[in-house]
C-alpha cells in the first residue's frame, strides 16, 4: 500500500473513530444522568422510610418549584421498572430494585469507559502514524 493510500485510510478511520468516541461519550453522559436520578430516588426512599404517615414533605414539580404535601402511606411505592412501566412495591423492594439498577448502571458505565479508552488509544495511534507518514512525504518532496 502506498503512503498516500495509507494516509487516506487513516483519515477515514480517524473520522469513524472520532464519531464512535462521541457516541460513547454521549452514552456515558446518559448513564451518568440516569445514575444521578437513581441516587436521588434512593436517598428519597431512605428519607421517606424514616418518616411517619401524615408527615409533611415538599414534592418537586419542576423548575425549582415545590408543593407541600402529606405522606399518606410510607409502606408502598409506585416503582418504575423500565419501558414506561411502573408497579406498586413495598418500600424495601423499591429500594432493592433501585440498588440493583444502580449496580447494573455502574457495570454499563465501566464497560463504556473501557470502550472509549480503547477508541481514544486507537485514535492517538492513528494520529501518530498519520504524522509520521506526512512527515515522510514532506521529506520526499523536498528531495
Amino acid at each position: 500500500m502506498s503512503s498516500e493510500d495509507e494516509i487516506r485510510r487513516l483519515i477515514v478511520e480517524l473520522r469513524i473513530l472520532e464519531g464512535t468516541a462521541e457516541a460513547l461519550q454521549s452514552r456515558i453522559n446518559l448513564v451518568d444522568a440516569v445514575f444521578t436520578e437513581l441516587n436521588m430516588a434512593k436517598r428519597t426512599l431512605e428519607g421517606i422510610e424514616k418518616e411517619d404517615s401524615e408527615a409533611s414533605i415538599f414534592v418537586p414539580i419542576g423548575g425549582g418549584s415545590y408543593i407541600k404535601a402529606k405522606l399518606a402511606d410510607v409502606d408502598k411505592v409506585v416503582y418504575g421498572v423500565g419501558a414506561g412501566v411502573s408497579v406498586e412495591k413495598s418500600l424495601e423492594e423499591a429500594k432493592q430494585g433501585v440498588d440493583e439498577r444502580i449496580s447494573e448502571l455502574e457495570g454499563t458505565k465501566r464497560s463504556l469507559e473501557q470502550q472509549l479508552s480503547q477508541v481514544i488509544r486507537r485514535i492517538q495511534e492513528n494520529r501518530d502514524r498519520l504524522q509520521e507518514l506526512t512527515a515522510e512525504r514532506r521529506r520526499e518532496e523536498r528531495t
